[in-house]
């Protein structure tokens, strides 16, 4: 039986991770290693600073007080003793789309497990002011993680989903979507006097693309985007290569 691990950032009791563990478990033996709260926007960080704990709360289900990141390592080493054979980070209340990756902690339980070795896969669902149906979006998961191990994945990449509310059109492979962004910090004072900051979501200003993340889900469709952790900017090189040489010479 296949080793599958399903983690998230919206902690082990959100109803969208055991949605996802459920829809999952025909493929394989799926363990839930989660954080014990939420740990959203966390991105890739890791603890390094305090030990962490891991609790077992029932079968195959244990919760970490620390981040995804932490979950998906601390499940490699203690529980299974080597990597799973697929991680799948979420079911998240809301969508990672585009730049916004690089903040999610979804994406980043997905990041970890394929930088260990392990098939990857990211599931983010539209937010939702009512109640969340993760029927759909589990269904979908389910659907790419058994052609995941299947046919597998291209080394050190991983799978990012984004899923609108409802039953969807059907699927897309995409790219990310690039935003014009724009911070707001709110200013406060504190009861003490003392000054306190809220940073809060920024302007949602996406660049027209038709073949991106963002378009996909707003046309109503599955998004499906292939992520890697190589960050190089290949198209940069010669441009770098430039200021090497200015540099070079300017110290001459």
């Amino acid at each position: 039986m296949k080793r599958i691990l399903v983690t998230n950032d919206d902690g082990v009791h959100s109803e969208g991770v055991h949605a996802l563990a459920a829809a999952l478990a025909p493929l394989g033996d799926v363990t839930i290693v989660a954080p014990h709260m939420e740990a959203s926007a966390i991105g890739h960080a890791l603890t390094l600073r305090r030990p962490l704990r891991m609790d077992k709360l029932r079968d195959r289900v244990y919760e970490v007080d620390g981040t995804p990141t932490d979950c998906v390592n601390i499940a490699f080493t203690q529980l299974f003793h080597a990597p799973a054979d697929l991680v799948v980070s979420g079911i998240n209340k809301g969508w990672n789309l585009g730049d916004d990756v690089t903040y999610s902690g979804t994406v980043s339980g997905a990041l970890e497990g394929a930088l260990l070795g392990a098939l990857s896969i990211a599931v983010s669902l539209e937010r939702s002011r009512g109640a969340y149906d993760f029927g759909p979006a589990a269904r979908a998961a389910a659907a790419i993680a058994e052609a995941v191990l299947e046919r597998g994945l291209p080394g050190r990449t991983f799978l990012n989903l984004n899923v609108p509310s409802g039953e969807s059109r059907g699927m897309r492979v995409t790219v990310q979507a690039k935003r014009n962004h724009l911070t707001v910090v709110d200013a406060r004072t504190d009861p003490r006097g003392g000054s306190c900051y809220w940073i809060e979501e920024g302007q949602n200003d996406w660049e027209p693309h038709d073949r991106s993340d963002f378009q996909a889900v707003k046309d109503g469709y599955v998004s499906i985007t292939p992520l890697q952790p190589d960050l190089t900017a290949y198209d940069a090189m010669a441009h770098v290569e430039g200021l090497k040489d200015m540099s070079e010479a300017a110290r001459r």
